[in-house]
């Protein structure tokens, strides 16, 4: 990258991270970031996130990410955020927050009330498969995009990893992503979004975990978004503070060949540009 840059889709101890939120902190103020944000996973019923989300209290979260922007007032900016999962029990209201990350984790069965998870395991992601889909993944992806289209429309500062659903399928061992009902699921979630609210993020979580070799989104996502006039960011979804900026030059390449010249900031005073 050639200019400024953010690390604001984190996430520390108080949920499914292994660093403290201090830590983390001190990660994206050592590597040069301008401002920080902490993004914990908002609270689910899903039972695989039990002791893996903030509670529905949020007041140590909120308390802790508060002193930190005390403590780095000058330096960086510290932002409070959140990580809204599509299946969240939590009372939510965006003015309570600097800015939210719209995400699915996972597909929900009305009929038996049960939560499969697109991003745990690959096994997981196989059983979901046979259990809501009998073993069809085309359709699994039709259902999972579904629903990330449904966040899409809720306006979300940025729209969250929005084809986790690949994090698995780097080898294309479950499903085609050039198949056309694959694709045409996939651009129904940006037709959703709203590209002058919505910043779509170029999300390296998948890589720092060692799941795939290049970020989310696919290519073809991306330039559809530039067409659309829409904006990015680029993010680490950093679970612990060696990966806060992980793979930030790939994201920043894969962005320029989509098009973009500019990666959107956020900062204490708004959503800036800086370029690639």
């Amino acid at each position: 990258m050639s200019g400024p840059f953010c690390s604001v889709h984190t996430h520390s101890r108080l949920c499914d991270g292994t660093n403290s939120l201090s830590e983390m902190a001190w990660a994206a103020y050592e590597a040069g970031a301008v401002s920080f944000g902490a993004s914990g996973h908002s609270h689910t019923p899903a039972p695989v996130d039990e002791g893996c989300t903030l509670p529905l209290d949020l007041t140590v979260y909120r308390e802790e990410v508060l002193r930190l922007r005390e403590e780095f007032a000058g330096r960086m900016d510290v932002l409070l955020g959140i990580e809204l999962d599509s299946r969240s029990d939590m009372a939510f209201s965006p003015a309570d927050f600097d800015y939210w990350i719209g995400s699915v984790h996972h597909l929900y069965d009305g009929e038996t009330g049960a939560y499969y998870s697109v991003d745990y395991t690959p096994d997981a992601l196989v059983q979901g498969c046979r259990a809501l889909c009998g073993g069809d993944f085309l359709t699994m992806a039709e259902l999972y995009f579904k629903d990330v289209a449904q966040m899409a429309a809720r306006r979300p500062t940025i729209l969250g990893h929005i084809d986790l659903i690949t994090k698995f399928n780097g080898d294309g061992r479950f499903f085609d992503g050039d198949h056309p009902r694959y694709r045409s699921a996939a651009l129904e979630v940006l037709h959703a979004a709203d590209p002058a609210e919505t910043l779509l993020e170029i999300n390296t979580g998948a890589m720092s975990r060692g799941w795939r070799s290049t970020p989310y989104p696919a290519l073809f996502l991306l330039k559809e978004w530039r067409a659309m006039g829409g904006r990015v960011i680029l993010t680490a979804d950093a679970h612990s503070a060696e990966a806060i900026v992980y793979g930030y030059d790939e994201a920043a390449e894969l962005a320029r060949t989509a098009g973009f010249r500019q990666t959107a900031l956020l900062t204490a005073s708004g959503i800036t540009d800086s370029p690639l």
